[in-house]
């Protein structure tokens, strides 16, 4: 059901910080014409921390119509305290999206018993497919893949975005979880690697200013033809490390903003990327010809 280039879509926003639906309209127009195999609405990339309830429901309710379920659309909905997950992802269910992405709690450092015993009722009382997502470097919890390995047998646990960044990680799932476990990437940085090596889908970031090249990338990989997926992964390389200049979205706000895809709003504590960065994401994005 998911697989590909799954875009990890900004949320737009408006010089004051406000919901821009005008742009998000824009661009996921781009994402359905470019060939992106899926859209994550509201994960880390679109700003979910600094969302508020209101604002988190609406900006998956206008993606989903938007979309008009021409590709599936993904609704991140983790939380910190599993009750809340819970309300949110029966939230997202409630309005039609497709899937949902729950992120390990952070900050309070759940054991790898909390970790299956959250998962786990989260699944059991929502019935949508669930993608669990593990990314350590900005949760402060590792998850790790025998914890998933066990969580794949749960009813409604579908896959994992693994974002640990190591081969030998995808490697270690792979051969962990039963072969209707979708194992995705969620970092651009090794995703053709990880295609290559059996994962399913790579939840980019890269995708939102070069959807077209990843999606191609991606497909390329998926098929086994590694020389096809090297010369597109040549193209948009540099990407995977410029747009994590600084903390993500910051760069990729602003690149979709000097593409002209969008107003340059971002919200607090996240700032506006710092010029002495512009030159070298600016150079990157032409390299990739999205300038």
């Amino acid at each position: 059901m998911f697989q590909g280039s799954i875009v990890a879509i900004v949320t737009p926003m408006r010089e004051d910080g406000s919901v821009d639906e005008a742009a998000l309209a824009d661009l996921v127009e781009f994402h359905v014409q470019s060939g992106t195999d899926g859209i994550v609405s509201v994960g880390t990339t679109g700003e979910s921390a600094t969302l508020d309830v209101p604002e988190h429901h609406q900006v998956i309710k206008k993606t989903i119509e938007l979309v008009r379920k021409r590709i599936p659309v993904i609704a991140g909905t983790g939380a910190n305290s599993t009750s809340e997950a819970i309300e949110l992802t029966r939230a997202a269910r409630e309005l039609g999206a497709d899937g949902c992405l729950l992120v390990t709690p952070y900050y309070n450092k759940p054991t790898q018993e909390g970790l299956f015993r959250h998962f786990s009722a989260i699944a059991e009382a929502v019935d949508i497919p669930q993608i669990l997502y593990n990314v350590p470097g900005r949760t402060a919890v590792d998850m790790l893949p025998e914890t998933t390995a066990r969580l794949a047998g749960v009813k409604n646990i579908v896959g994992i975005k693994e974002a640990t960044g190591t081969l030998e990680r995808i490697r270690t799932l792979l051969e962990l979880c039963p072969d209707d476990f979708a194992v995705m990437t969620g970092d651009d940085a090794t995703a053709m690697e990880s295609l290559l090596a059996g994962a399913r889908a790579d939840i980019s970031v890269t995708a939102n200013v070069v959807p077209q090249a990843m999606h191609e990338m991606c497909a390329a990989a998926l098929r086994g033809d590694r020389a096809a997926a090297e010369a597109i992964e040549a193209r948009i390389s540099s990407l995977h490390r410029t747009l994590f200049l600084e903390s993500n979205p910051i760069p990729v706000k602003w690149a979709l903003t000097e593409m002209g895809k969008m107003p340059g709003g971002i919200r607090l504590p996240l700032t506006p990327l710092d010029a002495q960065y512009h030159a070298t994401l600016r150079d990157s994005l032409k390299q990739a010809g999205a300038l």
